[in-house]
Order: structure tokens, then sequence, then C-alpha cells
């Protein structure tokens, strides 16, 4: 059986224009500087819409913040979706780093506590989603007991350009999801009577896609067993 040996197929998002135009019933020859003006707005919407959608694995990253002494709130970039699971380092310069995980709050729970300047050991962090977004550690770090924040994010998928063959920021596997998406949008535009059949044909490849990406672990549930008294 003769076969290419190679797994270095990643269409330009200029071929995927193609592609897409000619699922909405458009021809490559009948394509003007207007139709990709379209196409670049319509791809980057879609990876907008994506985002919204849920966690990305291919966008995750790892993010070191080293703490300050008595400072409360750190700068998160603005390309961030979503902070995930966050943890506190111990790290002395003597020994092997020891990581603690700290957990999630909301708005009004973090406005619910009293003490707002109280230093100790970090539990908790609030990060809160505004245009320069930004995250806030309680207790306070008060420089001893941890030397480092580290959080796992989801930030956002890297822009889609036409120029220089420029590839989407996508792992193969959203490939066909991607072509049909951006299919269904430009019909929108230039093809209306195709919605119908090309909408149903997007929303599956995205769900095929979506049951594709993530992580396969076990799963545990512990009941919680306590007395009960009268």
């Amino acid at each position: 059986m003769a076969t290419s040996g190679t797994y270095t197929y990643n269409p330009s998002l200029g071929e995927l224009t193609l592609f897409a135009y000619n699922l909405a019933g458009v021809r490559n020859t009948a394509l003007v500087q207007e139709h990709m003006e379209a196409a670049r707005m319509a791809a980057n919407l879609m990876l907008a819409n994506w985002s919204n959608r849920g966690v990305n694995l291919w966008a995750v990253d790892l993010v070191t913040v080293p703490l300050v002494t008595g400072q409360s709130t750190y700068n998160v970039d603005g390309n961030t979706v979503m902070m995930l699971d966050a943890y506190m380092v111990i790290d002395d310069g003597n020994a092997d780093p020891i990581d603690r995980i700290i957990l999630p709050i909301s708005r009004t729970e973090y406005a619910s506590y009293p003490n707002k300047e109280q230093q100790g050991f970090t539990t908790v962090f609030w990060f809160d989603r505004l245009i320069a977004p930004t995250v806030t550690l309680w207790p306070v770090p008060d420089g001893t007991s941890a030397q480092y924040l580290k959080y796992y994010r989801v930030r956002q998928i890297q822009d889609s350009n036409l120029q220089g063959g420029q590839n989407v920021e996508i792992p193969y596997l959203w490939l066909d999801a991607f072509a049909y998406g951006l299919a269904s949008r430009l019909a929108q535009i230039w093809n209306p009577p195709l919605i119908q059949m090309l909408k149903p044909l997007a929303d599956e490849a995205y769900q095929v896609a979506a049951d594709q990406n993530v992580e396969t672990a076990m799963t545990y549930i512990s009941p919680m067993i306590s007395g009960y008294f009268r």
C-alpha cells in the first residue's frame, strides 16, 4: 500500500476561503476583493464565537506571575478568555517547589470579605473579566507563604489573515468544522437560499470536533457521609 507518509496538511485561510465559497455556491472565478474582505471578517468572528462556546484545548497555556508582598491585584493579558486551574507556588530556593491549588470566587463573594487587605497564604482568586482583565488574590500575598501564582488560561485564538498564505490557528481535527462554518456565514451574504442546507452541516461538523476536543480523564464522585442529629 502506497501512502504519503506525511502529516503536514494544513491549508491556508485563503485555500479554506475558496473551498467555503464553493460550498456556498460561489465559483472561484466570481470572487472579487469584496468577497475576500467579507471572508476575513467572517472567519475572525467565527473564531470569537468558538472561544465563547467552551475551552479550546489548543489555546490553553500556563502563565506564571511573581507575587509582590501586599499586592492583591495583578494584570492579566487582554487575550485571556477565561482562567482555569490556579495554584500558588511555594519556592524558597532551597528545595523542590510545592504547588497548592486555589479556588475561584465571584465578585459578590469577594465583596463580602470584611478585610480585603488581610495578608496570609492565598486560598481563593477572583478573575475580573474587564476589557483589561485582572486577577485578585485573597488573602493578600504576604511574601513568605508563596512566591508565585500559576494558572492555566484559555486565550484568544490568533487572528486569521489572508496575506502571505497564513494558516488558521486551529488543529487538523477542526478544519472541516471551520470550512463548513465559514461557508454557512458567507452564504448569509452571497447565497441566502443555501443557508438552510449549510447551517445543519456546519453545526454537525462543529459538534463532532467539539466532542473530540476534550481531555480524557477519570471522574470520581465521592459522597459526603456525616452524622445527622435533630
